[in-house]
């Protein structure tokens, strides 16, 4: 039994040792694909928050599709 928790032991320190080497400047790894925080608006109609890049911009103000864009501006 204590030769299976010596075993054991030994077994995370080497598991600790590789996983700490990899990392050489101490920052988790970050994803090549992972985007940068976008802001969010609130469309004038609805209320509703979504990304900028997913709005309807129109005169000034957003929206969060061109149905509530001419609702709002009828």
């Amino acid at each position: 039994m204590a030769k299976l928790l010596l075993l054991l032991v030994v077994g995370a320190l080497i598991y600790w040792i590789i996983k700490s080497s990899g990392r050489s400047d101490g920052r988790a790894d970050v994803s090549p694909q992972a985007k940068p925080p976008e802001d969010m608006v609130r469309c004038v109609h609805c209320g509703v928050n979504l990304p900028r890049s997913e709005a309807v911009l129109s005169r000034g103000e957003f929206f969060c599709g061109n149905e509530h864009r001419q609702l709002h501006q009828t």
